[in-house]
Order: C-alpha cells, then sequence, then structure tokens
C-alpha cells in the first residue's frame, strides 16, 4: 500500500464514526429538541389557558368553557406529540444515512397532491390476479 492510500484510509477512518457514536449523537440532538419542544408547549399552554381563565372567573358559560379547555388540551397534545414523533423519526433516518444502513422504509412519493409510500405488499385481489396468470 503507498503512502497516499495509508493516509487516505487514514482520513476516512477519522471521518468515519461509530455506529453506537452515530446513534448516540442522533439520540442526544433528538433529546434536545424534544426538551425544546416541550418548553414551547408549556408555553404555549398557558398563553393558550390565560382567556379561559378569565372566562372561568366571570362564570361566563362554564360547560361551554370546559368543552373548550377540553378540545384545546387534546388539540395541543396531539400536535406537540406528533413534533416529537416526527423528531423521533428524522434522528433514525439520519443516524441510518450518516451509518449508510440500508433504509428501513420506502421513500415517500407524491401522488394527487398526497405524499404517500409505496405499498409493500399486494392487496388480496391483486394478489390472486397475478397467481391466477
Amino acid at each position: 500500500m503507498t503512502a497516499s492510500a495509508k493516509t487516505a484510509k487514514k482520513t476516512r477512518a477519522k471521518r468515519t464514526k461509530k455506529p453506537s457514536e452515530v446513534r448516540r449523537i442522533a439520540r442526544s440532538v433528538s433529546g434536545a429538541i424534544d426538551d425544546g419542544a416541550t418548553t414551547v408547549e408549556e408555553i404555549h399552554r398557558t398563553i393558550a389557558e390565560a382567556p379561559l381563565d378569565v372566562l372561568d372567573r366571570l362564570d361566563v358559560l362554564p360547560n361551554t368553557i370546559a368543552g373548550v379547555r377540553r378540545i384545546q388540551d387534546e388539540t395541543l397534545t396531539a400536535i406537540y406529540d406528533t413534533v416529537r414523533k416526527v423528531n423521533h423519526e428524522v434522528a433514525d433516518f439520519t443516524a441510518d444515512l450518516i451509518e449508510g444502513a440500508p433504509r428501513k422504509r420506502a421513500p415517500v412519493r407524491k401522488s394527487r397532491g398526497k405524499a404517500r409510500r409505496p405499498r409493500t405488499t399486494k392487496p388480496a385481489a391483486a394478489e390472486a390476479k397475478a397467481q391466477a396468470v
């Protein structure tokens, strides 16, 4: 092996991180984003509750206010749970990409304006038709 080949090999080895180190970094970044999302969620909930607290003190439409609080809570929970789920998916995808691991899922493709994943299995009717031929 020539001297330049040895140098190139050492450079590649330095740039390539071990899979466990890549996963650790991805988890660390993902955790920081989760913490940020939790902070934003807490602020969002505090701000969203303020007008409802005023209406509660005025004793205006108590049943309606309770329903609004419930819907607001469910909506905010769904939104921030989705943010965290996407964050974890991006962390896994990024770690896989950096490590050079094969993709776990088919890429998303656009179809009639909606993002969809290609089917991984054939529907029963198409499968039966394929077997009949």
